[in-house]
């Protein structure tokens, strides 16, 4: 009996060894990951530096949104486990571009983006796709300042740009895709003070609007793509920190970190329209839905600082 004891008890102990084994296998199995934008796009390296950095398997596309046949021959080739697309047509030095560029604008950020939607649905590959909330404008329903924001279910009343206009076909029509998670980023931020940033662009304009807005801080955020897209969530997410910034806040806040001598200018939405193609969006997102899943994503009020501070330090150690 008692040798029998012994053998039940070491029975046990090698059991759950081996769950021990297998579990923590499973928590440091690395995924193949296969990122559109990942080139040269801002987000797309972004997200291949996180995830080699979490031991995981990244690629950047060779494959253009344009080419079918190629996104397919890449994805056989691959064979991705997830797949990211943080590609899209902007235009230079922005949006503006894509008013004069219609056809080249539908061609990457409709056709294209469903391109890789649809090939990989028939490959069974789950796509993250970094879409836009710039597709809503303060209304009756949303006034500025009440804290109120659109969700993901209202109805986008914003076209006024044709960037805008695409994004709002794409979106639509993605949400027949059962594979596709689609996160709308605002005004995205980073302390690198990448020429794509917000702050970045705003800094170097001659005078700026003053309004709150919605805005994403990649440091805090990317991260969480990656941890959604690992837990298979899909279907359409409001993709900020919570709260708004305006723009002054934002530069205040460049003079009292970055630069000190630092100045500018305001003017109004009304004189901003006249010397733009194309209207902007400006407007607050609902990240409730995302909160949900992920209730720790900062405040923007409380995040904005601590990424100035990162972006003192790299600019600190850059002068070193």
């Amino acid at each position: 009996m008692r040798n029998l004891k012994k053998l039940f008890s070491l029975f046990f102990l090698l059991s759950f060894f081996c769950l021990l084994n297998l579990a923590a296998k499973e928590e440091t199995n690395p995924k193949t990951f296969l990122v559109f934008g990942g080139k040269t796009g801002w987000i797309g390296q972004k997200l291949i530096e996180l995830l080699k950095k979490d031991h995981h398997i990244a690629y950047a596309a060779e494959s253009r949104l344009e080419d079918r046949a190629a996104i397919e021959e890449e994805i056989r080739f691959i064979q991705p486990d997830y797949i990211f697309n943080a590609a899209g047509m902007t235009g230079r030095p922005n949006i503006d571009w894509c008013e004069s560029n219609k056809q080249e604008t539908v061609r990457v950020n409709v056709l294209g983006a469903l391109n890789l939607a649809d090939v990989a649905y028939l490959y069974h590959i789950p796509v993250t796709n970094f879409g836009t909330g710039c597709i809503y404008y303060y209304d009756e329903a949303h006034p500025l300042g009440s804290g109120i924001g659109f969700t993901e279910e209202d109805e986008p009343n914003f076209a006024k740009s044709f960037y805008s206009a695409t994004k709002i076909i794409l979106e639509k029509t993605l949400l027949n895709y059962p594979n596709v998670l689609n996160l709308r980023l605002r005004m995205p931020i980073s302390a690198d003070l990448h020429p794509r940033s917000f702050i970045t662009k705003i800094v170097n304009y001659e005078k700026v609007v003053n309004v709150p807005n919605s805005m994403s801080i990649l440091d805090d955020l990317l991260p969480v793509a990656i941890e959604m897209t690992l837990r298979q969530l899909r279907g359409v997410y409001n993709f900020t920190n919570p709260g708004t910034l305006s723009h002054n806040e934002v530069l205040a806040l460049y003079k009292e970190y970055i630069d000190p001598d630092y100045s500018w200018e305001n003017f109004s939405l009304e004189e901003q329209d006249r010397i733009l193609k194309a209207a902007r969006s400006n407007t607050e997102l609902d990240v409730s839905k995302l909160l949900k899943e992920f209730p720790d994503i900062p405040p923007i009020k409380d995040s904005i600082h601590a990424l100035f501070q990162r972006m003192r330090q790299n600019l600190n150690k850059g002068c070193q």
